[in-house]
């Protein structure tokens, strides 16, 4: 399912796509990844559901303007606007990574208002952030400056850790492209410097107010955000479920397709 429309919003240029009809479902990706890692769930689903999907500013065929601001509140704004321009009143949700923390500031301080939630290997509450994240941190700008091929290889390296079993080179080199040109290679950082915490502080304290259905899908070998702290999460909202799944790294979505295919169905069709 390609994202071949746009939106336009306070100076971004927003891709997305719908596929499908019936009840609407929409996909949010994470970082550094984009909707590409949920098309082929998108399209499997479109036969029972209007599915959508949606590249975040500054991520995969979105506008990257060094200008626009791309940390999680500017995300869960441009979230509840995209809602609001799809006319969506009560879509299902789901969302993997960096998405978790959107969709749930977009419900939670955006007043934007789902059906259910469904997270996957989410980034939602802290604490967050890798080795990898705090050194670019301390050094904001200097990695703009890399050359394209070692920006490359440092990229393919990061991106290979978030896979429990490993990617394809086909499947490395789709989630990695939009970082590799000369727009991608600054966004890629910039999406990493203006990462806060606070926003996950946030979460945490409210998250204890959703009122809807949710479900907490982990990887038992996520690498990235241990299984701990999905448990921990699901703790924290009441009424929720908590599905572990076996053999499956962060990139559940590659490492364990069959397995996520059955709760996304399980969940969907309730």
């Amino acid at each position: 399912m390609d994202v071949d429309e746009r939106f336009s919003w306070e100076g971004r240029s927003i891709a997305w796509g719908r596929a499908g009809s019936g009840p609407p479902v929409v996909f949010c990706h994470g970082t550094p990844f984009s909707s590409r890692v949920w098309s082929r769930y998108a399209d499997a689903l479109s036969a029972d559901f209007t599915v959508y999907l949606w590249d975040m500013p500054g991520y995969g065929e979105s506008s990257k303007h060094p200008e626009h601001a791309v940390d999680f509140g500017a995300q869960a704004k441009a979230f509840a606007a995209l809602l609001e321009h799809w006319d969506l009143e009560r879509p299902r949700v789901v969302a993997h990574d960096f998405g978790g923390a959107v969709s749930l500031l977009a419900t939670l301080a955006e007043g934007a208002a789902y059906e259910s939630l469904m997270l996957v290997d989410v980034v939602a509450i802290p604490p967050s952030g890798s080795a990898f994240f705090q050194f670019v941190k301390r050094y904001p700008t200097t990695l703009d400056e890399l050359p394209a091929y070692i920006h490359e290889a440092i990229l393919r390296a990061y991106v290979s850790a978030a896979s429990h079993r490993g990617l394809r080179d086909e499947e490395l080199a789709a989630l990695v492209s939009p970082w590799c040109t000369e727009a991608g290679q600054p966004a890629f950082y910039r999406q990493i410097t203006q990462y806060d915490e606070e926003f996950l502080v946030q979460n945490e304290r409210t998250v204890g107010n959703l009122a809807i259905p949710v479900k907490v899908v982990w990887g038992s070998e996520d690498a990235w955000i241990p299984p701990a702290t999905g448990r921990r999460l699901a703790g924290l909202i009441p009424g929720s479920s908590y599905v572990e799944v076996p053999g499956a790294g962060h990139l559940m979505q590659y490492d364990a397709p069959v397995a996520l295919a059955t709760e996304l169905r399980k969940w969907l069709y309730f």
